[in-house]
């Protein structure tokens, strides 16, 4: 019988059932990029908005980079003869689609609500203008969506790793390997960080963000040093 769970990132099912496409990894990377960076380009030249356009050219490299440490973690994890129960967690479960919608619901409930009426400039306004332009907002949440998913999937990916390491027991030639796997995920998380100078005046999301990635690095560490001794 089957296994009912899946063995891979929800992001890289999508990508193998678009209909009558068949694309290497690196190809759909490549197209993720020029497709998202141009059409950032293409809004930022029409509603002059030369600020929002640098904010979403980094954080359409900060996805794209998410997506390619996603490969490379599922194509290092499968690699290895792992636990059946760890694989499940990781990958069936898809509890990093849960987190990344709860994060996604609180970033847009902070856009929309907590801000307007407590920054002296919010932050949809410092990137869009006061009358942000219908085309510029609808990009703006498609690519925080996006990214949205990679943060969730790299958190997730970082609990399971650490509960991983506690539970089971593995070969040195192994643990080498999670090892580097466990880096390829703090690396994920250490990309995050390009976001945090553009939320300096923004200091909810600034400890958001900077809290995310000291807790996925000293989740990570810690998985990583638990496989070193």
């Amino acid at each position: 019988m089957s296994s009912p769970y899946s063995d891979s990132w929800v992001y890289e099912g999508i990508v193998g059932a678009l209909p009558g496409i068949a694309v290497s990894p690196r190809v759909a990377l490549l197209l993720q990029f020029l497709l998202f960076e141009a059409a950032v380009l293409v809004l930022g030249l029409v509603y002059n908005l030369p600020e929002a356009a640098v904010a979403g050219t980094v954080a359409v490299v900060v996805s794209t980079v998410g997506s390619a440490e996603l490969i490379r973690i599922g194509d290092q994890i499968r690699d290895i003869p792992l636990p059946e129960a760890y694989r499940r967690l990781l990958f069936g479960s898809n509890i990093e689609v849960v987190l990344s919608v709860l994060a996604y619901i609180a970033l847009i409930t902070h856009l929309f609500v907590f801000d307007p009426g407590r920054a002296e400039v919010p932050l949809l306004e410092d990137l869009l203008g006061p009358d942000p332009p219908v085309l510029g907002v609808y990009l703006m949440l498609l690519i925080l969506w996006d990214v949205c998913y990679r943060i969730g999937a790299g958190w997730w990916a970082s609990v399971a790793a650490l509960w991983r390491t506690v539970r089971y027991e593995f070969d040195p030639k192994t643990r080498g390997s999670l090892r580097r796997a466990d880096g390829e995920i703090a690396l994920f998380g250490l990309a995050q960080g390009a976001f945090l100078p553009f939320l300096i005046g923004q200091p909810v999301l600034f400890l958001v963000v900077a809290g995310h990635i000291a807790a996925v690095l000293a989740v990570t560490g810690t998985s990583m040093l638990l496989l070193s001794r």
